[in-house]
């Protein structure tokens, strides 16, 4: 199964490399590095993760690593990373804005 991120958590990954460099840009890189590594090894065990409660028919599962949570939805073919977003943000407003 291949991993898929969208422009939306290339976006997302990309401020959260900034926010981190503000304070240390080498910290940003292996950050983000791992992150990215979290993302990738969602192909070998897909189903791992839970879904997003109340939002179970939507089927998009999120995945913890360290104060960030990565939003991602499986399909036949691959793992689509939907958003990668700090765990105190409002994730419902930006995953699910018409609910």
């Amino acid at each position: 199964m291949i991993v898929v991120l969208t422009n939306e958590a290339k976006a997302d990954l990309e401020r959260i490399g900034d926010f981190i460099a503000a304070d240390n840009p080498r910290r940003a890189e292996t950050f983000i590095a791992e992150l990215l590594d979290r993302c990738l090894r969602l192909a070998e065990m897909p189903q791992a993760y839970p879904l997003v409660p109340r939002y179970e028919q939507r089927g998009i599962r999120r995945r913890p690593y360290e104060n960030y949570l990565v939003f991602y939805r499986v399909t036949q073919t691959r793992v689509e990373i939907l958003h990668i977003l700090n765990g105190a943000q409002d994730y419902e407003s930006i995953l699910f804005p018409q609910s």
